[in-house]
């Protein structure tokens, strides 16, 4: 079955490097069984740029790459229609996050081309970062049914939007699984310094969607790692304390997403809910130990120097972000 790469940009989509309009590739693909899967990206990326084009990094065609961990290219007929969803994701944060909820639109006009073509394929969508806004955003465009099921991986968004698309028709009836960790608490905080939130004390979905079709699945905690053992999806523990990234390059995270998307009678909602933590650890729980737990014996001012230098990575990063400007060494 084909991989679409579709790009979106000031409203419009375009397939990538090819002339044929977007409802005619579409259109080519009704006949064929298996889910949609629309795969989003995040910050950083556009397409046909020399570095940074996203269907030759996160999309591409190795073994590594989105598609291929998502069960695609397998040249059976079952695996059903990839889409690979480009959009220009470079410049500073809050312009990025505006553009990005924009493209909801863009992305719901997608979506209704899928069930216009084949009304009875199910459409799923995985999305991380501001991906994750893009996804969110489109909900507000869509009928009821429209979108079976979101993977939504360390989201760039404000929890006030998550629960406003998700109470909308096509919101209420997606099955909805928020992937979170204590490992992107840095980013999230980032990500709330440097947006404009749309409410008062808004917060990033980081900390939990508290809402009836929504799974919250913290992947750096131990009990959540033991349940989905159980159902023979072992993920590796997480190896930093910092990263906006394990939600897909850990080992094992792409099996699970493929699972949930592929089959979603296997491994219903409900079931995979009774095997998690009913709260998730406190933000900044990686970060900052208990007052407590005694420090380690051999804590030393090698290995804190050492912290502190990633940090300062980090805050170099942030800086970046909101201002599209490298960030110089930092003075402190």
């Amino acid at each position: 079955m084909p991989l679409l790469r579709i790009n979106a940009r000031d409203g419009m989509l375009t397939l990538h490097r090819r002339a044929t309009p977007v409802p005619d590739a579409v259109r080519a693909t009704r006949a064929a069984p298996g889910p949609a899967i629309i795969m989003i990206h995040g910050f950083k990326y556009a397409p046909e740029s020399t570095s940074h084009c996203p269907h030759k990094k996160i999309f591409r065609d190795s073994t590594r790459g989105w598609p291929a961990s998502l069960g695609y290219n397998t040249g059976l007929p079952e695996e059903g229609l990839g889409i690979a969803f480009g959009w220009y994701a470079r410049g500073p944060l809050a312009q990025v996050h505006r553009r990005a909820a924009d493209l909801g639109r863009a992305l719901a006009q997608l979506v209704e081309a899928l069930k216009s073509a084949a009304p009875k394929r199910p459409v799923h969508i995985i999305a991380h970062s501001m991906g994750v806004e893009i996804a969110l955003s489109a909900l507000g465009h869509l009928p009821s049914q429209a979108v079976q099921r979101m993977v939504l991986l360390t989201g760039a968004s404000f929890t006030s939007h998550a629960e406003t698309m998700l109470r909308t028709q096509a919101g209420r009836s997606a099955e909805v699984f928020n992937i979170t960790s204590r490992e992107n608490d840095l980013f999230d905080l980032a990500f709330e310094r440097m947006v404009a939130a749309p409410a008062r004390q808004d917060r990033a979905i980081g900390l939990g969607i508290d809402l009836p079709n929504v799974v919250n699945l913290q992947l750096d905690c131990a009990d959540t790692l033991s349940g989905l053992a159980t159902l023979g999806l072992p993920i590796a523990a997480p190896e930093r304390r910092v990263c906006h990234w394990s939600s897909y390059r850990r080992p094992g995270v792409m099996a699970l997403y493929s699972r949930l998307l592929r089959d979603p009678l296997g491994l219903p909602q409900a079931r995979l809910a009774q095997l998690l933590p009913d709260t998730p650890d406190p933000r900044w729980s990686r970060l900052v130990k208990s007052p407590a737990r005694a420090l380690p014996k051999n804590l030393d001012a090698g290995r804190l120097a050492a912290a502190a230098r990633v940090l300062r990575a980090k805050a170099g990063l942030f800086q970046t972000a909101s201002t599209g400007i490298k960030a110089k060494k930092p003075a402190y």
